[in-house]
């Protein structure tokens, strides 16, 4: 498997198939001795702001903390729970059980509802 290519930025989806985000980064253990593995799979928009430019990625983190979202850590999903990567990287966990959603509904409480006929 092409890690890069087939894993990297694909839409992660639930047993249910329902989408948690796309995969932000990808962590590798590499000990001695042994040939590197596939850790994690991170979803997180600091991830994603990090890949870009690491100061980005500071100013995200800024920006959560003064806007009160709860998430400063990019929620992983370890690679034992991935079921299958094709189009979608299938996992074996719930949606809405994982912090990976967590943006979405800091954004719907926050953000959303404030607008005239969101409700």
């Amino acid at each position: 498997m092409d890690v890069i290519r087939d894993v990297l930025d694909n839409q992660i989806v639930d047993r249910n198939q329902h989408k948690m985000g796309k995969v932000d980064g990808i962590v590798i253990e590499c000990k001695e001795g042994e040939p590197p593995r596939l850790a994690y799979l991170e979803v997180g928009i600091p991830t994603l702001a990090g890949r870009l430019h690491p100061r980005l990625q500071g100013w995200v983190v800024a920006l959560q903390s003064k806007w009160g979202a709860k998430q400063d850590q990019p929620f992983r999903i370890p690679f034992s729970q991935v079921r299958d990567v094709g189009i979608d990287v299938e996992v074996d966990l719930e949606a809405e059980e994982t912090p990976a959603l967590g943006y979405e509904k800091w954004l719907r409480e926050n953000i959303i509802k404030r607008i005239p006929g969101a409700g």
